[in-house]
């Protein structure tokens, strides 16, 4: 639990100084893990094959939408109720997905 809270506080800090300081804010988005090795002190370890990026989102004239990599079934443990719903055509979790992931789109969203 102490970990996690560490973690916790890291993104925090890095989130913090994001909004504070725009030369950081810069740093972070050009060069993600140095920039959050020299503010923080924890070292970042990606695993293999992967990268870092930060996207700035403090435009608040601007709505975000990203898109989140599509997920492997596979590395998905499921319950027995989650795979009839996927079975059934899966809407479900297809609203709580958009719901959770894009809660600004759901409300400006007019049908």
């Amino acid at each position: 639990m102490g970990q996690n809270k560490n973690k916790e506080q890291v993104l925090r800090l890095i989130i913090s100084k994001a909004w504070e300081d725009i030369d950081f804010r810069k740093n972070l988005i050009s060069d993600p893990i140095i920039a959050i090795e020299n503010l923080t002190g924890a070292k970042i370890i990606l695993p293999e094959g992967k990268t870092l990026v930060v996207n700035d989102q403090t435009d608040k004239s601007k709505v975000y939408m990203n898109i989140p990599v599509e997920p492997s079934i596979e590395d998905i443990e499921l319950n027995e109720e989650q795979l009839e719903i996927i079975a059934g055509g899966g809407q479900t979790v297809w609203a709580d997905l958009v719901n959770n992931l894009f809660p600004e789109l759901k409300d400006i969203i007019k049908i």
